[in-house]
């Protein structure tokens, strides 16, 4: 693979994992919403074209994580279809990063709001899921903050070979 010349490296100030409630939902919760941050954080000033440029034989680019993610929230708490998985993992031409960023937050604003009026980790999601059933909070939790962590630990990777730049 070709190397590309790196501005010298830059060091973010790494932040620790949340310390949280006692409750398993603050707990979910809190570190949902931390490896959200962190992802948004490694994309929000990554620069183009190096941002969606694939570093590895798969594909994967930074854009396409976050892009991915955004269908991940929208899909798991607001019941929307995707209709190609692997088509999440491209942002489209003309989305810059300002664009995926902040379509994700406004993912996970909305996200947000479904999950505030969850009282019960044991009960379904609310929302439409024609044909099939909707996960419960608990499992959907979960699930988010291992599929958010996974493409954190691949975005740490995908931006420090582009610029170096490494921390949470």
């Amino acid at each position: 693979m070709p190397t590309t010349p790196r501005t010298p490296r830059t060091h973010r100030r790494d932040t620790p994992p949340p310390r949280t409630g006692g409750g398993e939902a603050e707990t979910l919760r809190g570190f949902l919403d931390y490896l959200r941050t962190s992802i948004a954080g490694k994309v929000e000033d990554a620069p183009e074209p190096q941002v969606r440029t694939a570093a590895v034989p798969s594909g994967t680019n930074l854009l396409g994580l976050l892009n991915h993610l955004t269908h991940v929230e929208r899909a798991v708490f607001l019941g929307e279809e995707v209709q190609s998985w692997p088509a999440t993992f491209r942002a489209a031409p003309r989305d810059g990063v300002a664009e995926v960023v902040a379509r994700y937050r406004e993912a996970v604003e909305r996200a947000n709001r479904v999950l505030d009026t969850c009282t019960d980790l044991g009960a379904p999601l609310p929302g439409p899921r024609p044909g099939r059933p909707a996960p419960t909070v608990r499992w959907a939790l979960t699930h988010m903050v291992e599929e958010t962590g996974r493409h954190a630990g691949h975005a740490d990777i995908l931006r420090e070979l582009i610029d170096g730049a490494t921390g949470r």
